[in-house]
C-alpha cells in the first residue's frame, strides 16, 4: 500500500507533527460520530471491492469536530494520498486546474471552507466532478479557444461550517453529505485520554474528564486545554493531572464549570444587561461585545443554543431563564414577558 502523504498549507512543520500525531489514522481509531462512520465504513468497502475511487464527500458542522481528520482516514483507509488546500487558497481557476492535474487516479483532494470557493473556480470544478475533465481557455479575444483535459479519478472531499452558503449547483455534485454532531463528554474523555497518552501526559481519569466535559463538546478544544492544563500541573502539580489541578487551571483560563469562556459570558452579559435579555440582532451584538459577527454565530452561538442559553426568534436573539441562572442574574419581569411573547 502507498504511504499515505499529507500535502498541508499555512501551518509550521512543528504544528503539523503535533497536529498529526493527535489525529486517528483509521475508522475504528476514530471516537464519537457514530452514524457517520457506519455509513462511511460501509461505501469504503463498497469502493475498494469495485477497485474504484470513493464518491465525492461533504462534511459540514460547527468547527474543531474532526472533518480534516475524516478526510486523512478516507485517504488512509482508501490507500491513497491525500491533498489539503482550503477555498480562500484557491484564488483562481488555474490554482485549481494545477491542483487537479497533479493527482494520481484515486486521490483524495480536500479543501476546507469550501463554501469560499469563488464562482470562476466552482465553474472549473464542475466538470471536474462529474466527467473528470476540465476546460481551459487559450489565448484572448476573437482567436481564443477552449481546450477540454482529463484528470484522474479523484475523490473530493469538501469541508464547511456554513453549508448554507453553498451554491446548490455544488452540493448537488456531492455524493455522500454528512453532518457531524456536538461529542458527549464521555466519546471527550476518550479523546482526551488517547491525546494524553500519545504526548506522554500523565493524569487519572477524573482529571482528564474534567478537561473533557469542559471542551465545549469540541476535540480541538480539548486537545488544545489538555496542554494548557499539562503546563500548569507540569509547574504547580508535580506534573499529573489531577481533578484539582484541572479545576485550577481552568479556572485560571477562564473556563467555566459548562465549558463557557470569557467571550461566551460577555455575550451573554451584553444582552442581560444592555438589552435587558434580548431580543437582539446579531450585529447589534457583535458591535456591543466588540466580537465578529461571523464568529459569534459559528463558534460561541452554537453551544450557547446547545445548552439552551440562547434562542433564536424572528426578531433577534434572546436569553433564556437557565442563562440568566447560569450568570447569576435576576431576570426583570419584562424579560420573562419578552420570553413568553417571542415563544
Amino acid at each position: 500500500m502507498e504511504e499515505n502523504r499529507i500535502v498541508t498549507s499555512g501551518m509550521t512543520p512543528e504544528d503539523s507533527a503535533v497536529e498529526q500525531s493527535l489525529r486517528p489514522h483509521t475508522l475504528r481509531d476514530y471516537v464519537g460520530q457514530g452514524a457517520v462512520k457506519k455509513s462511511l465504513g460501509i461505501y469504503i468497502q463498497a469502493a475498494l471491492a469495485r477497485h474504484d475511487a470513493l464518491d465525492h464527500m461533504l462534511l459540514y458542522g460547527p468547527p474543531g469536530l474532526g472533518k480534516t481528520t475524516l478526510a486523512c482516514i478516507v485517504a488512509a483507509e482508501m490507500g491513497q494520498n491525500i491533498r489539503v488546500t482550503s477555498g480562500p487558497a484557491i484564488e483562481r481557476p488555474g490554482d485549481l486546474a494545477s491542483m487537479l492535474t497533479n493527482l494520481n487516479t484515486g486521490d483524495v483532494l480536500f479543501i476546507d471552507e469550501i463554501h469560499r470557493l469563488s464562482r470562476q473556480v466552482e465553474e472549473v470544478l464542475y466538470p471536474a466532478m462529474e466527467d473528470f475533465a476540465i476546460d481551459i481557455m487559450l489565448g484572448k479575444g476573437p482567436t481564443a479557444r477552449s481546450m477540454r483535459l482529463d484528470v484522474p479519478k479523484f475523490t473530493l472531499v469538501g469541508a464547511t461550517t456554513r453549508a448554507g452558503m453553498l451554491s446548490a449547483p455544488l452540493r448537488d455534485r456531492f455524493g455522500m453529505l454528512f453532518r457531524l454532531e456536538m461529542y458527549s463528554p464521555e466519546d471527550l474523555a476518550l479523546i482526551v485520554r488517547r491525546s494524553a497518552g500519545i504526548l506522554g501526559i500523565e493524569g487519572d481519569p477524573d482529571g482528564l474528564f474534567e478537561i473533557a466535559r469542559r471542551s465545549r463538546g469540541t476535540p480541538r478544544i480539548a486537545n488544545r486545554m489538555l496542554k494548557r492544563v499539562r503546563d500548569f500541573a507540569q509547574v504547580r502539580g508535580g506534573g499529573k493531572i489531577t481533578r484539582e489541578i484541572a479545576r485550577e487551571a481552568l479556572e485560571m483560563l477562564d473556563v467555566d464549570e459548562l465549558g463557557l469562556d470569557r467571550v461566551d459570558r460577555n455575550v451573554l452579559s451584553a444582552m442581560m444587561d444592555k438589552f435587558s435579555g434580548g431580543p437582539v440582532g446579531l450585529d447589534t451584538l457583535s458591535a456591543t461585545t466588540g466580537e465578529d459577527a461571523v464568529t459569534i454565530e459559528d463558534v460561541y452561538e452554537p453551544y450557547l443554543m446547545q445548552l439552551g442559553f440562547i434562542q433564536r426568534t424572528p426578531r433577534g436573539r434572546i436569553c433564556t431563564p437557565a442563562a440568566w441562572a447560569h450568570m447569576k442574574k435576576q431576570m426583570p419581569a419584562q424579560a420573562d414577558a419578552q420570553i413568553r411573547m417571542e415563544l
